[in-house]
């Protein structure tokens, strides 16, 4: 009996002595960024907004999410039925045909996705010339009466409604928009990243070695930030196929030196602190000491950096294909739609969403900075 109990204790110990998965400093700068009640719902918003941005084909398109024809269920949203299937001659199905409607209908059923638009549908049904204004604008005899059956036809439902309204080649903005916000969000991520990735690296070389190794780099660092970005990226645009990694690559080319001076200033300033001597003096090598003991407390100042670095990112997109020279012709993208409030200025709604949805993106961003800013901060932290 003694030995189980003693084999009881044994456990308590161990199980004391684990290690908390966050550390005591750690879960400070956690109560620190959730003190600031603004920064911290804004990070939940968004990364609501945003996983909803990664499952857009399930929300809005032009496909149905199963389907069920003769007996055999499909995906159309995954997989790209010939329309032979249904007894066309096409091959890519149009989902919204009433024919191939008529025929799944008659042999199965179909379950959509909340909007039955992609970013790329044009809707042959508004009321009017487009760009159409939201469907909800519209009274129920002139939203249904491009439809065979008027307000009576099955495809008159709410799926089908343009809740924002239409672009002036019919395509559904609310579909857009969300096909759009995840694009920006997701170019700014991978920019903000891999530029962090070769800032920091060429900053922590900056800062460790120093001598040298610091001047070449802050010279030709000196030089390259002196170009002028916004014209060079222009030319390359206009020059080379337009194209998503095309360009994040031309942007990654200047948008890692935002980083250097920050991490550079870290690295010189706890080069020959005690501990990093002491790891010197036992051999242990510079990487190691660069990684694993200065790169922790260089990052503190990067992190606060990043959400205000992905804001300009996701700025910088938006403003090159308001010019025209961002992400390729039919792409959903916010600066397209900016551009396109510009032109149509009868179609307020354009102008209006593009604006309201990059606002809301950017101030979120802003709040979620100076959240991780408060986290950081060594005088909350270490009080």
């Amino acid at each position: 009996m003694s030995e189980v109990v003693l084999k009881g204790e044994v456990e308590k110990v161990r199980h004391r002595a684990r290690r908390p998965w966050m550390s005591p400093l750690n879960q400070r700068r956690w109560q620190n960024f959730k003190a600031n009640r603004r920064g911290y719902w804004s990070l939940w918003i968004f990364l609501v907004l945003f996983v909803l941005s990664l499952f857009a084909e399930l929300i809005a398109n032009d496909k149905p999410l199963i389907a069920s024809y003769h007996g055999e269920i499909l995906f159309p949203v995954v997989v790209d039925y010939p329309e032979e299937k249904f007894g066309g001659f096409l091959a890519v199905t149009d989902y919204r045909d009433p024919v191939i409607q008529e025929e799944i209908e008659a042999n199965g059923w179909m379950i959509w996705p909340p909007i039955r638009y992609s970013y790329r549908t044009v809707n042959n049904d508004i009321p009017e010339a487009a760009p159409a204004k939201p469907s909800w604008l519209y009274d129920a005899q002139t939203r249904c009466s491009r439809y065979v059956e008027g307000v009576n036809d099955p495809d008159c439902t709410l799926g089908n409604w343009n809740w924002l309204g239409t672009d002036d080649q019919a395509r559904d903005v609310l579909a857009r928009v969300i096909y759009g916000f995840r694009i920006s969000v997701l170019f700014g991520v991978i920019l903000t990243l891999a530029s962090a990735v070769i800032g920091v690296s060429a900053g922590a070389a900056q800062g460790y070695f120093g001598g040298w190794t610091d001047l070449i780099f802050q010279r030709f660092i000196e030089i390259w930030s002196s170009i002028p970005v916004l014209y060079l990226i222009l030319i390359i645009a206009a020059v080379l196929p337009p194209g998503f990694f095309i360009l994040l690559g031309i942007m990654l080319l200047f948008s890692w030196v935002a980083f250097v001076g920050v991490v550079r200033a870290e690295f010189l300033r706890a080069r020959n602190f005690e501990y990093v001597n002491a790891a010197r003096s036992l051999g242990v090598g510079n990487g190691t000491i660069m990684f694993r003991h200065l790169l922790p407390n260089a990052m503190v100042a990067t992190l606060t950096f990043l959400p205000f670095i992905l804001n300009g990112s996701i700025t910088t997109l938006t403003s090159l294909d308001f010019l025209g020279f961002g992400l390729p012709p039919g792409s959903a993208s916010l600066g397209e739609m900016l551009r396109q409030g510009q032109r149509n200025l009868n179609a307020p709604w354009l102008g209006i969403t593009g604006f309201m949805t990059l606002s809301i993106m950017l101030s979120l961003l802003i709040f979620i900075g100076e959240a991780t800013r408060d986290a950081f901060d060594p005088r909350k932290t270490f009080r």
